[in-house]
């Protein structure tokens, strides 16, 4: 038992120091982080920690790729890749949640590993949709109107950036199942939950956000908190 907390402790702090040295994360956003892992692990244990770090890794990796690109097509501000403790919150703030709830009522906590699993589903569609689907993506769509709309704008979709969404929701289902074990039915569940989180935010994004209602990490945090509900909802029909 001491064993494992040495080694959560290294593998927190680590992420932590490396992530400020790597300017990907404010000092701030890398203490978020550490509280959140910490109460995410509460819950999931080092597969939780396998989630976050899945998502936080393959998102760093999205934000910067092809960031001259995005930077000069005005899709991306400069120095965007390092992320402060609003967007560490709105990122995993459900997941933790969901991880805490999970320590103190153990009798629920597989379905509080599904929530929470997710949560990060649809964080992970979101962002690796919005960062390469603004590269990669031909047509963009506001998606209320369904007609055509400027590229980068909020709740602006592209094919191309749905699909590599579904393929991020996909990867945590993937983590997920080498963790906890595979079952068809959770697996679909968190890809389902996941996709659906990453049409809501662009939904939010397309109305709320544009009109200045919400911010981006409120949405960012309510598509993740959708996610979360749409699983609890699909474990009880599946």
């Amino acid at each position: 038992m001491v064993l494992q907390y040495v080694w959560l402790f290294v593998i927190l702090a680590g992420a932590m120091i490396t992530s400020v040295a790597a300017k990907k994360l404010t000092v701030a956003a890398a203490l978020t982080g550490g509280i959140l892992g910490l109460s995410i692990y509460a819950g999931a244990g080092f597969t939780g920690i396998a989630l976050i770090a899945v998502f936080f890794m393959l998102g760093t990796l999205a934000t910067s790729w092809k960031k001259k690109y995005k930077e000069d097509a005005g899709l991306s501000e400069i120095d965007s890749s390092r992320r402060n403790a609003g967007q560490v919150m709105a990122n995993a703030g459900v997941a933790a949640i969901c991880g805490v709830f999970g320590h103190f009522f153990k009798e629920y906590v597989f379905i509080f590993r599904l929530m929470m699993s997710a949560s990060l589903s649809s964080a992970m569609a979101d962002t690796l949709s919005s960062e390469l689907g603004n590269v990669y993506g031909k047509r963009f769509y506001n998606i209320l109107t369904l007609q055509k709309d400027m590229r980068g704008l909020n709740g602006v979709v592209s094919l191309e950036g749905t699909v590599i969404g579904i393929v991020g929701s996909a990867v945590i289902a993937l983590v997920y199942a080498v963790g906890f074990g595979f079952a068809p039915n959770t697996f679909l569940t968190i890809i389902i939950a996941g996709t659906i989180g990453n049409l809501c935010d662009s939904v939010l994004g397309a109305s709320l956000e544009r009109k200045q209602y919400l911010n981006n990490d409120a949405v960012n945090f309510l598509n993740t908190a959708i996610a979360a509900l749409v699983a609890f909802s699909l474990y009880f029909l599946f």
